[in-house]
């Protein structure tokens, strides 16, 4: 099936599938503000009241990172460059194991509202200060994003209002936050991914029905190249094989899942610790369908358009749009499926945006004013309330900046990642390294952040060139250009080059050494960097300062008192040393008539 020069728009029964969504959405906090009214404490606006029980924290979980950017980016990932990406659901078992087995045990025991204070416990204030500023920084930044890039994406293709969908979305779910605390984000969650699976199953059936059956669809993904699962390269500039997911991919979503507050508050808020590990392997299976899901329909994607690219031939001015072009293309004849579809995608950011309004509004409350201010609980669940207000308000605010970014966009996503790095290095330098000091901690965090950045920044201006990224061929020959254009005429002409040719001209040129070999490196392993170095340079500075000198002490004392003669362990032996101890006689050397115990 070519790319249809036509295709459908937004109808009322669209507008109404997706205002439904946002209703129920909304409603859910209502209920969790009525319901909730007698519980006044912060702790309970923030963790659920630890009251939780494990299937909707696990979908929860699952719904948390699954945002708009999943739902349109992974199927176009796919289409692009191959099924390999599914290999992520290996890298999800590592995941859970060690989050469940490591990290969980330790937050969940120390009763923790924040993951920050567990640094400030372990380390000390300046470490707890920095680690939350980070974490601030990079969610607002993600937050504001996740609003805009999809909204951006739809705009352009459905015809949808872009800044009325950013501003709706982001009003209900400040809403929401604010109503219901936490509770309410669970519930909501729940909901949403509900509403993603749908979403994905109605492009998928429709797909699988226009093409023929799956069979047909795995055999042009096949004929494609796209069923590349089993890529064994060891080369770390190729940007996925099976290495870079499994161990690159493994850093990433541990960062996310282990120490991410988003993702902690929701597992420890549960009533038991089996409950939060009960979560966390539930979760799995909802990982797996998303995974499964997305990936088949960058597959679906592949198999409709396998003759005619809407990106090369123009008709879409960015990847992220070929999703919703699909969508809009195969189901014009199905009204509200569309909006289901939209719906799904906004599900996806509602989740994530909730996620992160809440965490928010958890560390601020934790780290930088209950230290500080002495305040009731009643003004502390007040201060709440206000806080997710206030970051709501903000995320909106950065979805407008990030409309003016530009190319920063991309920038912007991948210091996301680069940041939960060298937080994942410092919190297990805490645990794993017993004697790791405040010192070390804090030189190793800021030691990792700084080769994260470098790397993920020098990426930024040296994109890798496509010999690394090996993009999979796609195809205009089947296009008609001429009638494309005329119904297309707001994207890019076919000879048009993108932003992404512009940028490899200017850089091909003339690219230096670590271009082509440090700024190259795939995108999956900037998190392991930036988590070795912390733990490489935390495990050094601790000796250094704390350790080493200690025992080089204790040594130097040692030798200082043999060489006095002060230790001779053979002198007045009779005085210095204790009785013997009688449970190790023979039975012939005690004496029971000197027993003191009755007969």
């Amino acid at each position: 099936m070519a790319a249809s020069p036509v295709i459908g728009s937004f109808v009322a029964a669209d507008y109404a599938v997706f205002a439904l969504m946002l209703l129920v959405s909304a409603a859910i906090g209502v209920y969790y503000a009525i319901v909730g009214r007698g519980q006044s404490s912060s702790r309970d606006f923030l963790m659920g009241g630890q009251s939780m029980t494990a299937v909707p924290v696990a979908l929860s979980l699952t719904a948390s990172f699954m945002s708009a950017i999943t739902v349109l980016a992974t199927p176009a990932e796919v289409y692009r460059y191959g099924a390999s990406y599914g290999l992520f659901s290996l890298c999800y078992v590592l995941v859970v194991v060690v989050s469940s087995e490591v990290f969980l045990p330790v937050f969940y025991r120390l009763g923790i509202t924040s993951t920050y204070e567990y640094l400030e416990i372990r380390f000390n204030r300046a470490t707890r200060l920095l680690g939350t500023v980070m974490f601030i920084v990079q969610t607002i930044l993600y937050t504001g994003i996740v609003i805009y890039a999809p909204a951006l994406a739809l705009n352009q293709v459905t015809g949808m209002d872009l800044w009325g969908a950013v501003i709706s979305t982001g009003v209900v779910c400040t809403f929401y936050c604010t109503m219901g605390g936490l509770k309410a984000v669970v519930w909501t969650d729940v909901f949403q991914v509900g509403i993603m699976v749908a979403g994905f199953l109605s492009v998928i059936i429709r797909a699988v029905v226009l093409q023929g059956g799956v069979s047909n669809i795995l055999n042009h993904a096949e004929f494609g190249g796209r069923l590349n699962f089993w890529d064994f390269d060891a080369s770390p500039l190729r940007r996925h094989t099976f290495w870079t997911i499994t161990f690159g991919g493994t850093f990433v979503w541990t960062s996310i899942y282990g120490i991410n507050q988003a993702q902690v508050q929701r597992y420890i808020s549960c009533k038991s610790m089996t409950h939060a590990k009960m979560s966390l392997y539930i979760n799995l299976l909802g990982l797996w369908v998303i995974m499964l899901c997305s990936v088949f329909a960058g597959l679906c994607l592949y198999s409709v358009y396998k003759h005619c690219d809407p990106w090369t031939a123009g008709m879409v001015s960015a990847p992220d749009q070929l999703m919703p072009y699909m969508v809009m293309d195969i189901l014009r004849d199905y009204p509200g499926l569309p909006g289901l579809f939209v719906a799904a995608a906004y599900s996806g950011t509602l989740s994530t945006v909730s996620s992160s309004v809440n965490a928010l509004a958890a560390v601020t409350i934790e780290d930088l004013i209950n230290p500080y201010i002495h305040m009731s609980e009643k003004h502390l669940s007040w201060t709440s309330k206000g806080l997710s207000f206030l970051y709501g308000a903000l995320c909106i605010g950065m979805a407008g900046i990030a409309s003016l970014m530009g190319s920063l966009l991309q920038a912007a996503i991948s210091i996301f990642g680069i940041i939960g790095g060298p937080l994942l290095g410092l919190f297990s330098l805490g645990i794993l390294c017993p004697y790791a000091n405040a010192t070390g901690g804090l030189a190793g965090l800021l030691s990792g952040l700084v080769m994260s950045l470098w790397v993920g920044i020098g990426a930024q201006f040296y994109p890798p060139l496509p010999e690394q990224s090996r993009p999979l061929g796609l195809t205009t020959h089947g296009c008609n250009f001429k009638t494309a254009a005329d119904a297309f005429n707001w994207s890019a002409s076919p000879t048009e080059p993108s932003l992404y040719t512009t940028v490899l001209q200017q850089n091909t040129a003339e690219r230096p050494f670590l271009a082509e070999n440090w700024y190259s490196l795939s995108y999956l392993y900037f998190s392991p960097i930036g988590t070795l170095t912390t733990l490489a340079v935390g495990l050094l500075v601790s000796l250094l300062s704390g350790t080493l000198p200690q025992m080089l002490v204790l040594l130097l004392t040692i030798i200082h008192v043999v060489r006095a003669g002060k230790l001779d362990l053979t002198k007045n032996r009779e005085n210095t040393f204790g009785n013997n101890n009688p449970g190790f006689y023979n039975v012939h050397e005690l004496d029971f008539t000197k027993s003191s115990l009755p007969t």
